[in-house]
């Protein structure tokens, strides 16, 4: 969702503060904000899952023994934050439109995007979109910036608890490291998550209480300051977690070599991707804490005819 909102929305704002004029019109005024939106939605969820994630990896007994997680668990995990965030920021859609002004100072027509519901929606959905606006900015306030940052930060105290007062046999030295990497690649996101919407929230607060003494120049500037903490955001979360999580680093390197080199027939070349794949394998035993020892032989059972 970040390279979405990177690839969509980042040319949409540029051009439209380059050349005063909306790209796609009323579209993108619509869009934009409900990509926006979704991304944070995304962010707040997948950290919450991670966070369980941890938790449950810290409180079970056979925390070394745990086998992979199924694809089909994964994917379901997955659709269920896409699908939820898109749900909460489906109010955007409805809350923004288009609209025309001409400059003070160049005297040119610009188009920019107002948050005004449209009078020709239904009685029923243009009340609840008054009342979603009412409410945005507490909103943004509790549901996407304080409940990630207060579970990640719980479901890590409680981790660290558990860690140091039960120290089993069966968790060695690889396992810790591993679990330590894991804790530091959340903590990281979460930090880079709270300082980029910080700002946000912020202004939402201040142009809350004092948007009738603030100029449309000063408004649009600091909307433009808080899109471009969030284009930040979206850049720096998967260069961190490529840094941080070692093992979707190699792959993500291994498979930007084999796109650059091609797949001939080389012997040296297949004797590196045995190598590197060796070692991806090894590394991610170890990160996603693969059984260590396979299970016992089945008995046999029957009688000798």
């Amino acid at each position: 969702w970040d390279f979405l909102v990177l690839f969509f929305c980042l040319p949409v704002v540029i051009f439209n503060e380059i050349t005063k004029k909306r790209l796609l019109g009323d579209l993108s005024c619509r869009i934009v904000p409900f990509m926006e939106v979704s991304s944070l939605g995304v962010t707040t969820f997948s950290l919450c899952a991670l966070g369980i994630d941890r938790f449950h990896a810290a409180t079970s007994p056979h925390a070394s023994m745990r086998p992979i997680e199924q694809c089909q668990s994964i994917i379901a995990k997955l659709a269920v934050i896409w699908v939820g965030s898109m749900t909460l920021s489906v109010p955007e859609i409805l809350l923004w439109q288009l609209a025309q002004d001409t400059s003070p100072v160049s005297g040119m027509l610009t188009e920019y995007c107002t948050m005004k519901p449209s009078s020709n929606l239904p009685e029923s959905v243009y009340s609840l979109v008054l009342t979603y606006q009412n409410a945005r900015m507490w909103w943004y306030f509790g549901c996407y910036f304080c409940l990630p940052i207060l579970f990640t930060v719980s479901c890590q105290l409680v981790t660290q608890r558990i860690s140091n007062t039960e120290k089993t046999e069966c968790r060695g030295n690889k396992h810790s490291q591993c679990e330590s990497h894991l804790n530091c690649t959340i903590i990281g996101l979460t930090i880079i998550y709270g300082l980029c919407t910080t700002p946000e929230n912020v202004c939402n607060i201040v142009v809350a209480y004092m948007s009738p003494d603030m100029s449309k120049q000063t408004l649009d500037l600091l909307n433009l300051i808080n899109q471009f903490f969030l284009f930040f955001k979206c850049s720096v979360t998967p260069v961190l977690l490529l840094c941080l999580c070692r093992p979707l680093g190699q792959a993500f390197m291994d498979c930007c070599c084999c796109c650059c080199e091609g797949c001939g027939p080389d012997t040296t070349s297949s004797e590196g991707s045995a190598d590197s794949k060796l070692k991806t394998e090894m590394s991610s035993s170890i990160f996603f804490d693969k059984p260590r020892e396979s299970p016992p032989p089945l008995l046999a059972l029957g009688t000798p005819c």
